[in-house]
């Protein structure tokens, strides 16, 4: 696949991710709990995904990957349980600034993994992104966010982003010869696998509630594990997981447009210019620079 391709594979995936926050809070509004949300979530996502299964390739996969790939979906589980804590007692623009720090924790991950600084470009770009995040999420304001009576909900968002920076960074690196759809229903089923055993939502003893939730299920599966699982699954792969890591920056923009629209909450302008610095973050590392002397590529 060309990296351009993989790109925006990338980039569907984080922005869904992004418009998620707002399903979530719906939810919260109809007076579901966090776990039955994350629940509901991922067992629609399953049965979606089973479904698909049934008709696409398959082929025979080894303990080590099925293992591998229950690891993922635990992360990315816990991401969305730690996320759904933090919405739950912050609005949806200050949690996905908190669980936006996956973007310097996955540059920090790659770099103790290689060994090796980060490139000039990437350190620039991820200034783009901090700028642009605290700008966006009206964090730069004065008196813009009571640290000292939300310390739960940041505590919350920053966990979410630890996992969510580990999701990321081994995503392209396990299970590569394994189908996208089959990868994305082990890692979905290894989401649920957490979900259920750790905080058995409400539905399981109480079946007729998968009903009552069917169409808020429906729609939180496909923004929060169809999209994100499965475009991040077919784009990472081909890409440098600190690439992929800055390429999730586009779920703050994606989620303080869909706050908007969905919640009807206020975006200042402010906020936008923190979106447009995020997408130039996000655009750097796809940059190329040419030197009329030397006649070099740089990037």
């Amino acid at each position: 696949m060309k990296p351009i391709n993989a790109s925006l594979c990338v980039l569907v995936g984080a922005s869904s991710y992004g418009i998620h926050a707002s399903v979530v809070k719906l939810g919260f509004a109809e007076g579901y709990t966090v776990t039955e949300v994350t629940g509901i979530q991922y067992l629609f996502g399953l049965l979606m995904l089973l479904a698909a299964f049934l008709f696409t390739k398959k082929v025979k996969v080894s303990s080590h990957q099925v293992f591998s790939l229950f690891g993922l979906g635990t992360l990315l589980s816990l991401t969305g349980i730690f996320y759904g804590l933090s919405l739950s007692k912050v609005t949806a623009t200050v949690a996905v600034v908190m669980l936006f720090q996956f973007t310097w924790i996955g540059l920090l991950i790659e770099a103790l993994y290689l060994k090796k600084w980060p490139s000039s470009k990437k350190l620039i770009s991820v200034g783009f992104l901090w700028t642009g995040t605290l700008l966006a999420g009206g964090l730069a304001s004065a008196g813009g966010f009571d640290w000292s009576g939300n310390i739960l909900g940041v505590l919350f968002g920053f966990a979410a982003a630890c996992t969510f920076a580990l999701f990321l960074f081994l995503s392209g690196k396990v299970a590569k010869g394994v189908p996208t759809i089959q990868k994305s229903l082990l890692i979905t089923f290894g989401g649920l696998l957490v979900v259920f055993l750790a905080f058995q939502p409400s539905f399981i003893r109480e079946p007729s509630r998968v009903i009552e939730m069917g169409g808020f299920g429906l729609v939180v599966a496909i923004v929060g594990t169809i999209f994100p699982v499965v475009f991040l699954a077919i784009g990472s792969p081909h890409l440098d997981s600190s690439i992929t890591t800055i390429l999730g920056a586009a779920e703050l923009p994606a989620a303080i447009i869909s706050a908007m629209l969905i919640l009807h909450e206020h975006v200042t302008a402010m906020q936008m210019t923190g979106m447009v610095l995020i997408l130039i973050g996000i655009a750097i590392p796809q940059m190329h620079f040419r030197t009329i002397h030397s006649g070099k590529q740089y990037g």
